[in-house]
């Protein structure tokens, strides 16, 4: 069992960046895929981006170059660094170890 914890979140101006992070409570670097996904009220939970093991990252819409995902596996740690943001990102962030482990999300606001 893995437990992920986000962090990094806020208020960020359009345009703007933020880093997120995820702290796992166990060893992810053998996970089959991390990534990052975020939702809005009333609507399904979509993908920012997300890493297989071994593969190339996929990036959801709008996404791709505007975001990079990044770990610390000594620390058990991911990162999603969010570039260029914009009001409609405004959203609950969530960080993903594959193949069943969420993190509890935190709110990102782009607003000025």
């Amino acid at each position: 069992q893995v437990q992920l914890m986000e962090s990094g979140g806020g208020l960020v101006q359009p345009g703007g960046s933020l880093r997120l992070s995820c702290a796992a409570s166990g060893n992810i670097d053998s996970a089959a895929a991390v990534g990052w996904f975020r939702q809005v009220p009333g609507k399904p939970r979509e993908l920012v981006a997300i890493t297989p093991r071994g593969r190339n990252t996929t990036y959801g819409n709008s996404w791709k170059g505007r975001v990079t995902i990044s770990r610390d596996n000594a620390k058990n740690t991911m990162f999603l660094q969010m570039n260029s943001l914009k009001p409609e990102d405004t959203a609950v962030y969530y960080c993903h170890v594959a193949p069943t482990y969420w993190g509890q999300g935190i709110q990102v606001t782009v607003s000025s």
